[in-house]
């Protein structure tokens, strides 16, 4: 079957079970949009901006659990990626980019639009291909698929120059097969940990993105059964343990809980699934679970004693090795421990003022309509540690947000890729007014389509979290963090072919949340909360985990 390599790259889409792409169109990606025109078994949806493009395809990507793709043209178009795709490789998200370039003639004589995208993006990507040659692009095509969704998932990158998109060869369809689970762990691996567990009096559960990413929620219920342990989790693993579990401790970390980060440095075996250590986990690493024995249980070999020392170490699917592990372990008793962890959580529970409207309440909120059951994704900052601390994930891909790279703007184009793989579930992205204004324009691509998204503004007219630490850290200087400007986010919200509603008062927030979810259209909420609302508790910038302090201790010590 003699085809074009535009007409190659559909089809080897359409091998992968791909239904929705997100891009926009340009000069050189022109034979593939032609290509694609004749396949509407395919989804495309235009976003307003290429960056929007490529958090919506990693949104598609978290909520679904398959390969999320966009298309670029050369040159900026193919640069409007970049922050998508890192945003992707720091959270271990399966995505493949497609950029078309010049022709292979024109290649390195700074062409119009010409840009060295492969080499742009290594850092960035699981691996990155140039195709100059259409009888290879088929595999190429393939390979990337492979690489993207296989051991560690990431973005991978395929650049086509337009000539090899217009050149013609033989193509032969082929039958893709499920990825195999990567393993690398043998019985003595398990053993060691088995008996670890048996010694220990006071363990603890560490779980991170990993756990979410292996599908492993069921057996990490019944591991943290099993050795009758607590469970603390990162943001990236959110719901892959019911938030709602009398084990569960909250979030470890910077915004931790007290419980949580307390429980982990009196621990005497602290056990890390899927986690990778990272620094606003571990605060000040030198006491970091110090009373304890660490196991770290990952795919990436390559996250093993990079940040955190450990006594143990298996390598491998969590979802494999804990299923090899419960098998193992006999039922243990650690009900003093567990008390103590339940007092923790009684004496140190999350607090807000709830005399006013705030970003928890509004939260709380969203987590009642809703039953729990929403997929709620987040810009960076507050409101995003505002969401994984007060509403209660309950299952896996439902928190989509940008943990290791802390990428502003992320949420609404990541919101609308959740909507396009799920179109069952209600989608609300939450934002503060910082983060809102970086990829507002995304409005337009959820108006075009009458996505039926919920878009939450935080708006408190300051970049929250930036002044938070100036108001600790900086003597109130506030450089350049108010945003007191005359922007109305209704009117551009509309103007934009959205609904649009002001929140200033909790009494509007419940019947808000209603219609917009009655509403069947994309909806923007705005709620308008004090400025100086602070995320609590908080881990000062290198200290240990364990000094986490909240308002009660802030104002005792300036008191």
């Amino acid at each position: 079957m003699q085809l074009t390599g535009s007409e190659i790259i559909v089809e080897c889409l359409k091998e992968q079970g791909v239904d929705t792409v997100f891009g926009y169109p340009g000069g050189t990606i022109l034979n593939v949009y032609d290509a694609l025109y004749k396949h509407p078994e395919i989804f495309h949806v235009l976003t307003s901006h290429e960056q929007g493009a490529s958090h919506a395809a990693d949104g598609y990507a978290r909520a679904t659990g398959k390969v999320g793709v966009c298309f670029a043209t050369s040159g900026p178009g193919a640069t409007n990626l970049v922050t998508g795709i890192a945003t992707a490789f720091m959270d271990s998200v399966p995505l493949v980019a497609i950029t078309a370039n010049v022709t292979l003639p024109m290649l390195g004589k700074d062409t119009f639009q010409e840009v060295d995208i492969a080499g742009v993006t290594m850092p960035i990507t699981k691996h990155g291909f140039i195709v100059k040659d259409v009888n290879i692009l088929a595999d190429t095509i393939r390979k990337a698929f492979k690489i993207a969704s296989t051991g560690r998932p990431g973005p991978v990158l395929v650049d086509v120059t337009k000539d090899v998109t217009a050149n013609m060869c033989e193509y032969t369809p082929a039958v893709i097969e499920k990825p195999a689970r990567v393993n690398d762990y043998n019985d003595d691996d398990i053993a060691t940990v088995v008996d670890m567990i048996a010694k220990a009096k006071k363990p603890f559960i560490y779980l991170g993105g990993g756990a979410v990413i292996s599908g492993a929620a069921k057996e990490v219920a019944e591991f943290a059964d099993l050795i009758d342990a607590p469970v603390c989790d990162t943001l990236m693993g959110k719901g892959a343990f019911d938030g709602k579990s009398d084990r569960y401790t909250g979030m470890i970390g910077m915004h931790g809980t007290k419980a949580s980060n307390l429980g982990v440095s009196e621990c005497d075996l602290l056990i890390a699934l899927g986690a990778r250590f990272s620094d606003r986990v571990v605060g000040n690493a030198s006491t970091f679970a110090s009373n304890a024995k660490v196991v770290h249980i990952d795919i990436d070999a390559a996250e093993i004693n990079k940040n955190i020392r450990t006594d143990a170490s298996i390598i491998g699917d969590l979802k494999c090795i804990l299923f090899d592990l419960n098998a193992k372990i006999v039922k243990k008793d650690n009900s003093e421990w567990m008390a103590h962890i339940k007092e923790l959580k009684a004496k140190f529970p999350l607090k807000y003022d709830n005399s006013v409207l705030s970003c928890p309440y509004v939260i709380e909120t969203i987590d009642k309509v809703t039953e729990g059951k929403a997929i709620i994704t987040t810009d960076v900052g507050q409101h995003q540690m505002w969401a994984a601390q007060y509403y209660k994930y309950t299952s896996p891909r439902t928190f989509l947000s940008s943990g290791g790279l802390g990428t502003m703007g992320y949420g609404l184009g990541a919101c609308i890729g959740a909507k396009m793989g799920q179109p069952e579930k209600i989608c609300v992205n939450i934002a503060g007014d910082g983060c809102f204004r970086m990829n507002l324009n995304e409005l337009a691509t959820a108006s075009r389509y009458n996505i039926p998204i919920i878009q939450v503004v935080i708006n408190n007219h300051v970049l929250g979290m930036v002044r938070q630490w100036q108001t600790l850290f900086y003597g109130k200087r506030y450089s350049n963090t108010v945003l007191d400007d005359g922007v109305d986010f209704c009117k551009v919200a509309e103007g934009l072919g959205c609904t649009a509603i002001r929140v200033t008062t909790k009494e509007e927030v419940e019947p808000a949340i209603r219609k917009a979810i009655e509403l069947g259209k994309p909806c923007v909420i705005e709620c308008i909360i004090p400025e100086d609302d602070k995320v609590f508790p908080m881990v000062s910038p290198g200290g240990a985990i364990a000094d986490a302090f909240d308002a009660d201790d802030l104002a005792a010590r300036e008191g």
